[in-house]
């Protein structure tokens, strides 16, 4: 036991931390970042599902923003579309968001992962922008100006409106995807997409169908930026046709370089230290990327598995 509580010392502490913020940030008149901690929960969640490809499989896509969007255009249309009381059922949309999202992300690594290096970068980019155009023309729903929602969906026994209520619920959430993506690095599957990272012809030689392997890690990347953007439209009550931009895809691969590229707990890590500087920041300046580019320098530089590496154990 003792064992066990000091190899998951770490995400213990940040476990017990994040349970007590919202009570402490409401003792101190600060309710504002409780919303702002949920945010920095989301973009981890989006951030650790490009992570599964980037840092795991070696797919370094800029297109997955696409997927984020897909999720949160999902839940704006349902609000719009379907009776008002299954449209705001969170049981019933946010799912609906991960399977959308996952069978986009079938589709476009069907075709995308048929290509490698330089090539399947553009594909994966040339994809979400064609997508993003699509929802820009889509005036039924607001076009380039976007969905605003008219409230938050629906949980039973829970009042998502509450600022409080809604982080514990995205916490609660992000707490399970870890776990999951902590498992399923460990399995074959995970050791597997490894070794296609390291070496993808010898994984080849050696009977492993790597392409599926990566299209069902491209899917579930995918389905889990989904979800990520069904949470972030709540977290708004807005969407629009710039969460597919191919700048956000950008802003996730940063947030993984940052947090640790391959490492279960970069994608907190990058998405915290990022939405923490441009909140400092942003204030001071409105150059605040310099910076920005300057602490990606030397994270690269002196720290080359990110923040997450710095932590001892494998976070």
């Amino acid at each position: 036991m003792a064992a066990l509580l000091r190899r998951h010392a770490w995400p213990l502490a940040a476990l017990a931390l994040a349970v007590v913020f919202p009570v402490v940030a409401r003792s101190f008149g600060q309710d504002f970042y409780v919303g702002f901690a949920s945010r920095i929960l989301i973009m981890a969640l989006f951030a650790s599902s490009l992570n599964l490809l980037v840092g795991v499989g070696g797919m370094v896509s800029l297109g997955h923003a696409a997927f984020y969007g897909a999720g949160a255009y999902v839940v704006g249309i349902a609000s719009v579309e379907w009776p008002a009381g299954l449209g705001a059922q969170a049981l019933a949309v946010w799912p609906l968001a991960m399977a959308a999202s996952g069978a986009l992300a079938l589709a476009i690594g069907a075709i995308s992962l048929r290509t490698r290096g330089v090539y399947f970068i553009m594909i994966t980019l040339a994809f979400a922008q064609m997508i993003y155009y699509v929802f820009v023309s889509l005036k039924a729903y607001g076009g380039d100006d976007g969905l605003s929602l008219a409230k938050r969906s629906a949980l039973p026994g829970l009042d998502l409106g509450s600022d409080a209520a809604f982080y514990y619920t995205v916490l609660a959430i992000f707490a399970a995807v870890l776990v999951a993506l902590s498992r399923l690095g460990a399995s074959r599957f995970g050791a597997a997409l490894r070794g296609i990272k390291d070496n993808e012809a010898r994984m080849e030689s050696l009977g492993f169908p790597t392409y599926r392997f990566k299209l069902a890690a491209f899917t579930i990347g995918g389905a889990l930026a989904g979800l990520s953007g069904a949470l972030m439209a709540n977290q708004n009550a807005f969407v629009s046709p710039n969460m597919m931009h191919w700048e956000q895809s950008g802003v996730a691969l940063v947030m993984v370089i940052l947090g640790g590229l391959g490492r279960l707990w970069g994608g907190f890590a990058g998405a915290a230290l990022y939405l923490a500087l441009e909140e400092l920041l942003s204030g001071v300046t409105g150059h605040w990327q310099i910076v920005l580019g300057a602490i990606l320098l030397l994270v690269v530089f002196f720290a080359p598995r990110g923040i997450a590496g710095l932590f001892p154990g494998k976070p």
